[in-house]
């Protein structure tokens, strides 16, 4: 049965409940950069505060991830078999338990499990969120916007936070901690009302447990690999074995899934050119992005000596370029399509990144580093909502949970591996003297690592650019001039 809600996007109606119901999928979406991009500042007081050693508050970080990108292949394939409704609700109360406990224990392990948990309740509300919004806004148009405004509550949280827990920590690392609990009741309760009922799936052919055991096996252990990596060595003999590990579950996973009538992942969604493309750029976008926060915070805070408070607001302007976007990204994308945002926005990112190349010691913000953040923050409104647009664009309603799922791995894969390779390229070139300028220069190499990085995803949008003029030509040379001139209406959606 068709929901009210789906009826009234496709007649292009959005009544208040609509609006409501987009506003809680963003709330979830916000919650968890928000929740992210808090705790890293919040670090050194929790440290202090709860007498935790710096591999220690690590896990305060790689917790969330480790649970949040392991678990996030079953969360998306639960989606579309328990229905994406009771999936999301469930899950956000989750979180909002863990939220309230992260800010009211008293040891280390503890926090690190409720960070866990945290990570693990948003493996299963991002896909669930995800899939709510393409199966009630049809594909065209009315998604389009729905998504370029769901994409950017992800970057205004993240931006939020960084500022917020500037301000919080100056209180109690304890805030950062609570301040989600509320936002998600909320959510939560205004859900229960608004959410469109989502009926189970009755037709598949079973659960597939081995699947979801080896998935989410080997997910776990990627990240715990990756995240670890630095600090124990790549070319340590744990690593090694654990990579080699990961690549035995990963080849059974994929035999398993061939095999399996009801797979945790439909392989043959793999075939079509733009989801690949959609999940290897969203790699690059996130791990060249988390990479270069991270040694961006370093040079200002450690090499400038600028407060907590004051690296959040210098990245401020980035965020602000994404959420004066929200409403105008949409019809950006059905006028040129993913595949020319994709490779704009990547260009910015690339051009952005560069620039920061040149900083020194005693930059001018306003000539050193604003240039940067605005057109990485170009970057993020055309790229991020490209990406989810071009990985859920013709794919059935059954299969939507699965492939916001994917994405999302690619999303947390991305920026988990590439921030290890960031880290492990800057502490390899560490200085034995360590004055600031030697400092700086360390870092150098971590960001043209960051730079390589996009520039690995502008060459793959290209690729995509490449295909679809080729697949135009042949269009124009084989058909109609009405039928050209309507192929070419749907390829410009692509």
């Amino acid at each position: 049965m068709t929901s009210p809600l789906t009826v009234s996007a496709s007649e292009g109606r959005w009544t208040p409940r609509l609006w409501g119901t987009l506003l809680v999928l963003c709330a979830a979406m916000f919650l968890d950069a928000l929740d992210v991009s808090m705790v890293g500042v919040a670090l050194p007081s929790i440290g202090s505060d709860l007498g935790l050693s710096t591999s220690t508050l690590q896990w305060i970080v790689s917790g969330y991830i480790l649970g949040y990108g392991g678990l996030l292949l079953l969360g998306g394939r639960a989606a579309d078999l328990l229905g994406r409704r009771q999936v999301f609700l469930v899950a956000l109360g989750v979180f909002a338990v863990a939220s309230l406990l992260g800010g009211l224990v008293d040891s280390g392990p503890l926090l690190i499990a409720s960070r866990f948990i945290k990570g693990l309740s948003a493996a299963f509300t991002a896909p669930a969120g995800l899939s709510i919004i393409t199966t009630t806004f049809p594909q065209g148009p009315l998604r389009n916007r729905a998504l370029s405004i769901y994409t950017t509550c992800a970057a205004t949280g993240f931006s939020m936070g960084l500022v917020l827990s500037g301000l919080l920590t100056e209180a109690s690392w304890r805030l950062t901690m609570l301040l989600p609990a509320p936002i998600a009741l909320i959510a939560l309760i205004a859900g229960l009302k608004l959410l469109p009922r989502s009926a189970r799936e009755r037709d598949h052919q079973g659960y597939d447990i081995p699947g979801a055991v080896l998935g989410t096996a080997s997910m776990l252990l990627l990240v715990f690999t990756v995240v670890q990596a630095p600090e124990v060595g790549w070319t340590s003999a744990r690593t090694l074995l654990s990579f080699l590990a990961v690549a035995a579950l990963l080849t059974v996973f994929v035999q398993v899934e061939r095999r399996s009538p009801g797979p945790l992942i439909r392989l043959g969604v793999l075939r079509s050119g733009n989801q690949i493309r959609a999940q290897l750029g969203a790699m690059a976008f996130f791990g060249s992005y988390v990479g270069f926060q991270f040694l961006v915070t370093l040079y200002m805070q450690s090499l400038l000596g600028w407060s907590a408070l004051h690296t959040a607001l210098a990245f401020l302007p980035a965020g602000a370029v994404v959420a004066l976007s929200a409403t105008t990204v949409g019809s950006v994308v059905d006028r040129f399509g993913t595949q020319r945002l994709l490779a704009v926005g990547f260009a910015l990112m690339v051009a952005g990144y560069a620039l920061f190349l040149g900083v020194d010691l005693d930059p001018t913000y306003a000539a050193a580093i604003l240039p940067s953040m605005l057109l990485i923050g170009a970057a993020c409104a055309l790229v991020f909502p490209a990406l989810n647009i071009q990985a859920t664009n013709g794919v059935d309603d059954h299969e939507q949970g699965m492939v916001s799922g994917l994405l999302n791995t690619s999303v947390q894969v991305g920026g988990a591996l590439f921030l290890a390779v960031v880290t492990a390229v800057v502490t390899a070139g560490a200085p034995e003297t360590a004055t600031a300028q030697a400092v700086l220069d360390s870092y150098r190499p971590g960001l043209l690592v960051i730079t390589g990085v996009a520039t690995a995803g502008l060459l793959l949008s290209l690729t995509g650019l490449r295909g679809r003029a080729r697949k135009e030509s042949l269009v124009v040379t084989r058909s109609t001039p009405r039928e050209a001139e309507a192929a070419e209406r749907v390829a410009t959606r692509d």
